[in-house]
Formats: structure tokens, C-alpha cells, sequence
């Protein structure tokens, strides 16, 4: 197969999970379904979020950033699969693809970035509440997102950069279901050294100093806790942080299961489903997850839908 550079290149196709006629049906209903229940419920937690008054502080500032986050991550891959289902067609054009590739690293990087603030807003919220106000104060959060946005966009931007200077052959496949960078660099036909080099540093920095950052943040939490005298005060102060360390333990586990899948297995569907975890289940349960463990939102979604019932 003749190799071309990526000004030659038009297309790619995505393998995606199955060719069986048979199973398109069924892998549309479904990841149709989960792509309206992932829009519908971080929509809601947004639109409760904004009309209750009483949401608006920074753990529910950064949670509706969370949850616009989510739908945008999942926006960037799952609709194109659905297209390509219904149009039995497995074609991504290479710019298609770059732009996929560069938004899915946005959204998934600002997740990570996300989850790290607000395991700091409890941090500050729980070991030092008197300053909470002081220190968690609006413009201090809007650095705090806007330097998230800032500083992932630009990464994803340079990842981008450089894959523009790679080669890739005619008609290459893709073994995922969306252009995902780290499968882009594996059916490459040129030197992917620096690639892989800025991929190694980057995810380091961060993805690691992110978690580490989190993993600190609720050492102290747990510290503070420790040395609470009322069983009822402890249980206030973890309760608030409880939604948080279920969606942290999704977003990193299930992360970390496509790691390990894609080193222990070669299976391009087995890497595939692995990668659906956090590309599209975990941003699916994160709604359920602060809805069902969290009064304020339950709360916030009972005045919402009485206020849309009273509406004539």
C-alpha cells in the first residue's frame, strides 16, 4: 500500500465494534439512547443549577461546568458513529478527524481539570471554612475554569500540530470507533518519536498532577475529619463530598481499565467498549450520581419541574 503524507490523504475508516448487518440496529438503539440520556440528564443538573439561587456557590459553579463538559465530550464522538450506522459507511475525512481528535482531548482534559478544582473547593470548604468565602470567591473560580480552558486547549493544539506532520497510507483503518490520538499514532506510516514523547509528557503533567492533586486534597479532608469531635459534623462534611469521589472513582477507573485493556489485549472491539466506559457511560451516570446523592440537586430538580408544571 503506497504511502502518502497528509495533504494526499482525504479519508480514513473507523472499524468501529462490528461489521455483522445484523447488530447495526441494535448498537444504534443503544448508543442512540445513551447519547439522549447523557444530553437530557447533565442538561437538567445545568438548567437546576441556574434557576435555583441557592446552587449558586462553586461547588455547583464547577458541577455545571461538569456536566457542559460532559455533553460536549460525548457530542464529539458519538453522533458521527450514529451517522455512519445509519449511512452503513465507515468514512471519517482527515480533517473530520483532526477536529475530533482535538475536541475530544479538550473535553476530556477539562474533565480531568474539573474534578481536580472541585476536590480543592472541598478541600477548602471542609479544612478551612472560615476562609471558604475568602479564597473560593467568583473571580478566583472563573480563573480557575478559564485557566483549565486555557491550558488543555493549548496542549490539544500542539497534539494536533504535530500530528499534522505525520504520513498516513491510503485507506487507512482506524481499530475504535472515533479518532482517538494515541490509535492515530499506532497506524501512522512515519516516525512518531516526538509524538510520543510530547504524548508521555503531557499525559504525565496532566493526568498525573491532576490526580495527585485530588488524592492530597482528600488526605486532608480525611485528616480533618479525623479530628472532628461530633459524629454528626463528620458525617455533614464527608456527605458533601461523597458525589465527587463516585465520579472521580468512574472517571479514573474507568480510564484506567482502557489503559490496561489496550496493553493487555490487541482486540480492536475489546479496546473499543473499554474506551465507551468513560467516553460515554461515565458522562451518562454523572447526573444520576449527584442527583440521587446530593438533597440540594434533588431539591433544585423538584423546584424545576414544579415551576415547568405551573407554567401554563
Amino acid at each position: 500500500m503506497e504511502a502518502e503524507n497528509h495533504t494526499e490523504v482525504s479519508e480514513f475508516l473507523l472499524l468501529g465494534f462490528s461489521d455483522e448487518p445484523k447488530l447495526q440496529p441494535l448498537l444504534y438503539g443503544v448508543f442512540l439512547s445513551m447519547y439522549l440520556f447523557t444530553v437530557l440528564g447533565n442538561l437538567l443538573i445545568i438548567l437546576a443549577i441556574s434557576s435555583d439561587p441557592h446552587l449558586h456557590t462553586p461547588m455547583y459553579f464547577f458541577l455545571a461546568n461538569l456536566s457542559l463538559v460532559d455533553i460536549c465530550l460525548t457530542s464529539t464522538t458519538i453522533p458521527k458513529m450514529l451517522v455512519n450506522i445509519q449511512a452503513q459507511s465507515k468514512h471519517i475525512s482527515y480533517i473530520e478527524c483532526l477536529i475530533q481528535v482535538y475536541f475530544f482531548m479538550v473535553f476530556a482534559g477539562m474533565d480531568n481539570f474539573l474534578l481536580t478544582v472541585m476536590a480543592y473547593d472541598r478541600y477548602v470548604a471542609i479544612c478551612q471554612p472560615l476562609y471558604y468565602t475568602v479564597i473560593m470567591n467568583p473571580r478566583f473560580c472563573g480563573v480557575l475554569v478559564l485557566m483549565s480552558w486555557l491550558i488543555i486547549s493549548w496542549d490539544s493544539l500542539i497534539h494536533i500540530l504535530l500530528m499534522r506532520q505525520l504520513a498516513f497510507c491510503v485507506g487507512t483503518k482506524i481499530p475504535h470507533f472515533f479518532c482517538e490520538l494515541a490509535q492515530m499514532l499506532k497506524v501512522a506510516s512515519s516516525d512518531t518519536l516526538i509524538n510520543n514523547i510530547f504524548l508521555y509528557v503531557a499525559t504525565g503533567l496532566l493526568l498525573v498532577l491532576p490526580l495527585t492533586g485530588i488524592l492530597f486534597s482528600y488526605s486532608q479532608i480525611v485528616s480533618s475529619l479525623i479530628r472532628m469531635s461530633t459524629g454528626r459534623g463528620k458525617y455533614k462534611a464527608f456527605s458533601t463530598c461523597g458525589s465527587h469521589l463516585s465520579v472521580v472513582s468512574l472517571f479514573y477507573g474507568t480510564s484506567l481499565g482502557v489503559y490496561l485493556s489496550s496493553a493487555v489485549t490487541h482486540s480492536s472491539v475489546q479496546n473499543s467498549v473499554a474506551s465507551v466506559m468513560y467516553t460515554v457511560v461515565a458522562p451518562m451516570l454523572n447526573p444520576f450520581i449527584y442527583s440521587l446523592r446530593n438533597k440540594d440537586v434533588k431539591g433544585a430538580l423538584r423546584r424545576l419541574f414544579n415551576l415547568e408544571a405551573s407554567l401554563p
